[in-house]
């Protein structure tokens, strides 16, 4: 289990930022998605169709949307991609010597300058005093949403009707 935990760190040090950032933000769109249906699902059943969803008051049942009560919906608001790496950087030089003839060299000489990164692990902040505290988490925030207007409109019109027709 810590060995795999560990390979996830190594691999998400390894992920484009910016596939990160997709995955995030597709993951969120999907979780929305299915709150979204699980408040409508819920609206049918307050609805009342089924009679074990409904409260009885004296002689007659009521649905929950009868009563006055609404799902829920919620709506995710602020989210956070904190990761944090170290980079560093190094210069190497290579020399190469090319033979024009027997008796003379030519070398070459490059300066290249490399960038890398390795993921804040434990053996890391052990290593460089660097503290790892919330190295690299996302962070998401659900908040309760007045239902759509449009569903109370719905509601209305349908209690009105049934009303009505009594």
């Amino acid at each position: 289990m810590i060995k795999s935990f560990y390979m996830s760190l190594r691999e998400l040090a390894n992920v484009p930022v910016h596939r990160l950032i997709q995955s995030t933000a597709t993951g969120i769109a999907k979780a929305q998605y299915e709150l979204d249906l699980t408040s409508i699902r819920i609206a049918q059943l307050m609805a009342g169709v089924d009679e074990a969803t409904r409260v009885p008051f004296g002689k007659k049942s009521y649905s929950l949307l009868e009563l006055g009560f609404t799902p829920t919906f919620y709506q995710f608001v602020d989210t956070v991609i904190e990761i944090k790496v170290s980079i560093s950087t190094s210069t190497s030089t290579s020399s190469s010597r090319n033979r024009r003839d027997a008796s003379s060299k030519k070398t070459d000489s490059d300066g290249t300058v490399e960038a890398t990164s390795s993921s804040v692990s434990a053996a890391y902040s052990s290593k460089y005093q660097y503290s790892t505290e919330g190295s690299s988490y996302i962070r998401t925030k659900i908040v309760p949403v007045p239902a759509p207007a449009i569903l109370h409109e719905r509601i209305r019109g349908l209690l009105d009707s049934e009303q009505q027709g009594l």
